[in-house]
């Protein structure tokens, strides 16, 4: 296995990253049509189709999804990549016609340094045609790469992080997640991960846990605070990123067990147990945090009562390794706002 969602059999990434702008997209595609749902539990979400996952709708699977940058630009991603698939005859049949199941979630990267000045049109309907072009089942770039180009935390840069799990019946669960939180992924300013008790082998550093917490690693740190402190650059006001929709951690959690849309949907939901595990704090009112849903149907789940359970708490935890993965391996540029993990602890 490679810890990476494409250990889910029949899902493909690819990325489309730009330096300058500071921003990127991931594409997910799905080789076949694969059951997908959705849970949003942050206060300020950007979102493209994902009305369509409850499991009172119709369309019962998705041929892709995405992960941007740019806001609410950024949705244009997601008909790039529908383009793209069009393109290979695939979608949801009506009549003569197929139609591409796309759904999307962005967060917002237009205030990182970067350059947004793209005149008539934004770049994201391209780079998601380049992000479903390039898209394979193998090895792929984590951290400062695709959705998490151009992602922050509260004094550190995000990023974009995968993790993937198995368990004893073969069945497997993996996330990919775009992290770009309000809050912070280390205890206080120290280099432990919230995540670290779901940690396997040295995956983001294996530190394990502080030998105590202090008070200052309890106490919630924002965005506004790394500004108000002097991490931030000249330009930006900390009001800037206290607007809704100035922040967002938006996933996919995905798993090779058979799950109905009404099972993918609360997978969804058990697998934002893994940015509270993760992130402190989360959901808050300023984040759009979001987390996709995908079944390839390959495995029935064991018999057991409590194998779904089990599911969705190993859900939450591989939610949990990919957020920390994604800031781990977070690179710093010139001009970035914060430091990278890496340069402030490596």
């Amino acid at each position: 296995m490679l810890n990476l969602i494409t250990d889910i059999e029949g899902i493909r990434i690819g990325h489309a990253s730009d330096k300058t702008l500071k921003s990127g997209t991931t594409a997910l595609l799905c080789d076949w049509p694969m059951v997908a749902s959705c849970a949003v539990m942050g206060g300020a979400p950007g979102t493209r189709d994902t009305d369509l996952l409850s499991p009172d709708q119709t369309v019962e699977a998705v041929d892709g999804l995405v992960l941007s940058g740019g806001s609410a630009f950024g949705l244009d991603a997601a008909g790039g990549v529908q383009g793209w698939l069009r393109q290979q005859g695939r979608g949801f049949a009506i009549g003569p016609v197929n139609v591409p199941i796309v759904p999307a979630a962005i967060l917002f990267d237009l205030i990182n340094g970067g350059n947004k000045e793209w005149g008539r049109q934004s770049p994201y309907w391209d780079m998601g045609w380049q992000a479903a072009e390039t898209a394979s089942d193998r090895s792929f770039d984590i951290g400062t790469a695709g959705a998490g180009t151009g992602a922050l935390t509260a004094g550190l840069k995000g990023g974009l992080g995968s993790a993937s799990d198995e368990d004893q019946h073969g069945i497997r669960i993996a996330a990919l997640v775009a992290v770009n939180a309000l809050g912070r992924a280390t205890m206080g300013d120290s280099r432990h991960f919230w995540a670290a008790p779901f940690e396997q082998g040295n995956e983001f550093g294996g530190l394990g846990l502080p030998p105590h917490l202090t008070p200052d690693m309890q106490a919630p740190f924002t965005k506004m605070d790394a500004m108000q402190t002097g991490l931030s650059l000249e330009g930006l006001e900390t009001d800037d990123l206290s607007k809704p929709g100035g922040n967002t951690t938006i996933g996919i959690i995905a798993t090779d067990a058979a799950l109905t849309k009404a099972q993918a949907k609360r997978l969804a939901i058990m697998a934002h147990d893994g940015f509270a595990r993760a992130l402190w704090p989360s959901h808050t009112p300023l984040d759009g945090d979001m987390i996709f849903a995908l079944s390839n149907g390959q495995k029935p789940l064991p018999a057991a009562d409590d194998a779904f359970i089990n599911l969705g708490a190993r859900a939450a935890a591989v939610m949990a390794r990919a957020i920390a993965r994604g800031v781990y391996a977070a690179k710093s540029a010139q001009g970035d706002l914060f430091p990278s993990w890496q340069d402030k602890h490596g």
